[in-house]
């Protein structure tokens, strides 16, 4: 009889074995992956030493201490045109930051306010709501910029016409003046006043709710952490002698002149991502409300809730589960939609930086420098909002 085994290699695993071994194809993929992924990161890394050779272009980040030699129009800090690009670049960066928190917060209001309405049992609510979401999710965010740049804030009357608001503040189609704070000795105690205030409210807000789990009992913990965070600076600032006076704006025949000014390319980029990511926090909103059970607000109609406290107290709070992971995502796209305000003229981080490297021509660092950027504000913002998440997480018993 004729024996048909197949050999076997020194392995002990013939090589049609192998090639339908789940564990070895997985290997041998990975593997491959990683050598093409290294091969490109080569080639271009490669080519682009050679090109910056040949064009005997300078690299590095030495010229980010060179000096800038242009003005900014909005800044956080103190600039001139005699900074360094580094300085430059710190500024749009802030003002990057100034845009996607501010932004971020009046987004989130404004996206609660509308989703919840659109649930509304109002038809002339809910309605006027629904218009909100589909005029504004089917727009381009860059024409909504302009719509508040050129459609609104240019029509504004010149600064020696000013729309003269309350408490000395003067609107026209250059901003918004008003008065500038000036802190004189022993306002430094105010920020560590705020400070303490807020981590004293967190402490009494956990005390509370271990004492109501324990008997039952509610506290008053939103009106007494107000008067922490509130009240504390408020007596630091009163026993520090009020150290505060104002420089207020003058109305001149061609423009105005002290207090401080928001620039109108701050507001339009601020409101238009504002109204418009709003739009898409709205339908999270609304869908995360309608994702809890409708028998948790028969109970708590049952139980003699009001409508208000049932959504604020009962469904919120258990809709939060469901809508924080895609929030989390309309965060980072307001973060980064913030680089359109290069097209009106806002010094953010890709202005400045573009504008650093016309003048010195380091592409490559400038753009490592924007990727560095956002993505660490993408992280961070990710990293905070999936500790959120786990301390939003219900707790099973």
């Amino acid at each position: 009889m004729t024996d048909h085994a197949t050999s076997l290699p020194a392995g002990g695993q013939s090589v049609g074995s192998l090639i339908y071994d789940p564990k070895a194809r997985s290997i041998f993929f990975q593997v491959a992956t990683i050598a093409i992924m290294t091969f490109i990161v080569w080639t271009i890394a490669n080519n682009t030493i050679e090109n910056l050779a040949r064009s005997n272009t300078a690299t590095g980040y030495d010229f980010l201490n060179g000096r800038a030699g242009f003005d900014i129009g909005q800044t956080l800090i103190s600039y001139s045109s005699d900074s360094t690009y580094g300085r430059a670049i710190l500024v749009g960066l802030l003002n990057t930051i100034l845009v996607a928190v501010t932004g971020i917060i009046t987004a989130t209001i404004i996206g609660f306010m509308i989703g919840i309405g659109r649930l509304s049992k109002n038809w002339l609510i809910a309605k006027l709501c629904t218009v909100y979401v589909e005029a504004f999710r089917n727009l381009p965010p860059l024409l909504v910029i302009f719509f508040w740049y050129s459609g609104v804030l240019s029509t504004l009357p010149q600064p020696r016409d000013s729309l003269e608001l309350p408490f000395s503040t003067f609107l026209n189609n250059r901003g918004l003046a008003f008065p500038k704070p000036i802190w004189g000795d022993g306002a430094s105690m105010i920020p560590i006043a705020i400070v303490v205030g807020i981590i004293a409210a967190i402490v009494v807000a956990r005390w509370a709710k271990a004492r109501q789990m324990r008997t039952g009992q509610p506290f008053p913990t939103g009106w007494v952490s107000l008067a922490l965070i509130l009240g504390l600076p408020i007596l630091t600032f009163l026993a520090a002698g009020a150290p505060l006076t104002f420089d207020y704006p003058v109305a001149s025949r061609f423009n105005m002149t002290g207090g401080a000014v928001i620039a109108p390319e701050f507001v339009a980029l601020y409101l238009a991502l504002s109204f418009y990511t709003a739009a898409f926090i709205a339908e999270i909103i609304r869908a995360g409300i309608k994702g809890v059970s409708k028998g948790q607000t028969e109970a708590a109609s049952a139980l003699g809730l009001q409508p208000s406290t049932t959504t604020r107290l009962v469904i919120v709070p258990q809709a939060m589960r469901i809508i924080i992971p895609p929030l989390t995502s309309q965060y980072l796209n307001l973060t980064k939609n913030s680089s359109l305000g290069v097209a009106v003229g806002f010094p953010e981080l890709v202005s400045t930086g573009g504008t650093t490297l016309n003048q010195t021509g380091q592409a490559i660092e400038i753009v490592s420098i924007w990727l560095v950027v956002y993505l660490s504000i993408s992280i961070v913002t990710s990293l905070f909002m999936n500790w959120f998440n786990a301390r939003m997480a219900l707790v099973e018993r």
